[in-house]
């Protein structure tokens, strides 16, 4: 199975996660096929960061398709604010922060290790004050500051996105894969039994999913099936294809009743 045919596969898992997210009363089931998408964007992005030949360049994307993004959902959110549904989704950002780590990682240099733990450190302090300051006015919330600032917290996820993207890189066989990402998953719903369900403070950041948030372990036998081949590659396909269905879902869902919509859309991260 090449890069290509994977992508493809996460993105109609997403297109079904996302139909799932913003149109009223659709199956629940949508979400929970929708778990297949993530782990094999992540997977694809760490084998482009890995085949890439300008890393530099590879990271720049990223981070800019993430900033486009957040002010994207900045507009909608601002011209849509009387319904009550705000966009948060962002998941460029998510990879431009697992990418970065990862290049950090390469670089092996304790000085930058500093700089960017410092970073998060300031950023974090950022985003929490001006998500308190501003988000009353302009509908920007954490996310939107933590895709503009790079910051491993704030961004779709979480953390744990972003750790499961660094294991995927560290591991250098399917049968690595196959130990880091079961173990990951038992992480993950261990975690969110203990805490996932307190949504209040530092917990709501770190647990931004739902409790079948485990689901995503029935995407390791596709990424075993990897067979180290591109495909035909459709780079930009992916990038375009992302704000412009989630736009057009969000602007279905709102034309449907809000008393159905409920909270799907509203204040999620990765839900």
């Amino acid at each position: 199975m090449t890069s290509t045919l994977l992508k493809l596969i996460a993105l109609v898992s997403m297109f079904i996660d996302h139909t799932g997210q913003f149109i009223p009363d659709t199956p629940e089931y949508f979400r929970w096929i929708g778990r297949l998408a993530i782990p094999i964007f992540i997977y694809c992005v760490v084998l482009g960061y890995k085949h890439t030949p300008n890393r530099k360049k590879y990271m720049l994307r990223l981070y800019f398709s993430g900033v486009a993004m957040a002010f994207i959902n900045l507009g909608i959110n601002i011209a849509y604010s009387q319904t009550g549904v705000i966009i948060t989704n962002n998941f460029f950002a998510t990879l431009f922060v697992i990418v970065l780590v990862i290049y950090l990682l390469d670089k092996r240099q304790v000085k930058l290790y500093a700089y960017f733990i410092l970073w998060q450190l300031i950023s974090t302090i950022l985003c929490v004050l001006f998500s308190e300051i501003i988000v009353i006015n302009f509908q920007a919330d954490h996310l939107f500051y933590g895709a503009i600032l790079g910051n491993i917290f704030f961004v779709e996820g979480g953390i744990f996105f972003v750790l499961l993207g660094i294991l995927l890189y560290l591991s250098r066989s399917k049968v690595g894969i196959t130990i880091v990402y079961i173990i990951f998953h038992l992480i993950i719903f261990t975690a969110y039994a203990k805490w996932g369900v307190v949504k209040d403070g530092i917990i709501n950041h770190l647990f931004p999913f739902s409790d079948y948030q485990w689901m995503m372990i029935s995407a390791l036998p596709l990424l075993l099936l990897y067979n180290g081949k591109k495909g035909t590659g459709l780079k930009y396909f992916f990038y375009f294809f992302y704000p412009i269905h989630i736009i057009i879902l969000f602007l279905i869902g709102i034309k449907s009743p809000l008393k159905s919509f409920g909270v799907a859309g509203p204040l999620i991260q990765y839900k």
